[in-house]
């Protein structure tokens, strides 16, 4: 069982910034993936961003590929999501998701979740 906490959302203007943070407790794993999903109203849960434990390998969707980074501090197992250059297509309620082996960008194959943080970007 992994427990996994977001923090970090807030509001914020176009144009700005915001660290969200994801704290993991329970039997995690090296060979654990770790990404961030979102999820605006309306709208199906997608991935933003995803980071291999063991060896850090990085995904990121195209949507936020040069503003958002993703990055782990494996001694604290906690994830993180810098996120620059904010757009109000941004505002969703970001979630944190786990899982030993999934398919990186598929929203069904994470076992593991967090309850999500809000992001909202004003115009």
């Amino acid at each position: 069982q992994v427990l996994l906490v977001e923090s970090g959302g807030g509001l914020v203007q176009a144009g700005g910034s915001l660290r969200l943070s994801c704290a993991a407790s329970g039997r995690t794993s090296s060979s654990y993936v770790m990404g961030w999903f979102r999820q605006a109203p309306g709208k199906e849960r997608e991935f933003v961003a995803a980071i291999r434990w063991s060896d850090s390998n990085t995904y990121y969707a195209d949507s936020v590929k040069g503003r958002f980074t993703i990055s782990s501090d494996n001694p604290k197992n906690t994830l993180y999501l810098q996120m620059n250059s904010l757009k109000p297509e941004d505002t969703a309620v970001y979630y944190c998701a786990a899982d030993p082996r999934p398919r990186v960008v598929i929203t069904s194959s994470y076992a593991y979740w967090g309850q999500g943080t809000q992001v909202t970007v004003s115009s």
